[in-house]
């Protein structure tokens, strides 16, 4: 039985309740806490928080090209590594591409692989050209500079060059630091919802100083929930 909701089509709640569940989604609750709290089946909790994550992941996608001075790195995120190859090859990891410009806002991206042709072609379409990028020294971001990306400056970590004078990729790597605290106590979570718990981190942080329960309500009462 659906009920009215100006916030969802087809609601099976009332908008009183489903205000509820989206303040404590924005206290960053479980699905499990937040079906306890409010007494509604888990079931229907996750899939609100399902919608309400795409929600966040269209509008993350949405994010204007970066400029200024922008820091980009890949990381790996999975369960902890028993044996084989450490690194960008590392066996069963999920390979997540990050952009970040300073004191702003990161976008990521879920990648196959973290060869040149990929990490190259996201910089292209997510970067403007006059901006000041900084990277490790890994070799897919070699010729930045022939596509047009004049201002390049690179850290060398395998000499333990982590910071030279403005050059470092201290942004990223707290991000970085940032999800894999936050997504540690998601472990149940299938795979297949990963890029919408990565998304919803990546929103969280990119919002960490503004009010993410009155934003969400007012994105959501502008496009209702399908």
């Amino acid at each position: 039985m659906t009920v009215q909701n100006k916030f969802s089509k087809r609601a099976h709640i009332s908008e009183r309740k489903f205000k509820q569940l989206l303040k404590l989604f924005s206290e960053d609750l479980t699905a499990t806490q937040i079906s306890n709290i409010l007494s509604i089946n888990r079931n229907t909790v996750n899939r609100y928080l399902n919608l309400i994550r795409s929600r966040i992941a269209e509008l993350c996608e949405q994010e204007s090209p970066f400029s200024g001075e922008v820091e980009v790195d890949e990381s790996f995120f999975g369960a902890k590594r028993k044996k084989g190859k450490r690194g960008r090859g590392a066996y069963g990891k999920t390979i997540v591409f990050g952009i970040y410009r300073r004191n702003g806002k990161v976008y990521t991206e879920i990648v196959k692989n973290c060869s040149r042709e990929t990490l190259q072609a996201i910089i292209k379409g997510k970067v403007d050209k006059d901006s000041t990028i900084y990277s490790d020294k890994w070799r897919a971001y070699n010729g930045l500079v022939d596509l047009g990306y004049k201002k390049h400056y690179r850290l060398d970590h395998e000499k333990d060059k982590f910071v030279i004078g403005n050059s470092h990729i201290n942004g990223i790597e707290g991000f970085w630091g940032f999800a894999k605290t936050r997504l540690a106590k998601f472990r149940g979570f299938n795979k297949k919802k990963f890029y919408l718990h990565l998304k919803e981190t990546e929103f969280r942080y990119n919002y960490r100083d503004k009010g993410i329960y009155k934003l969400l309500l007012k994105i959501i009462k502008n496009k209702q929930l399908n």
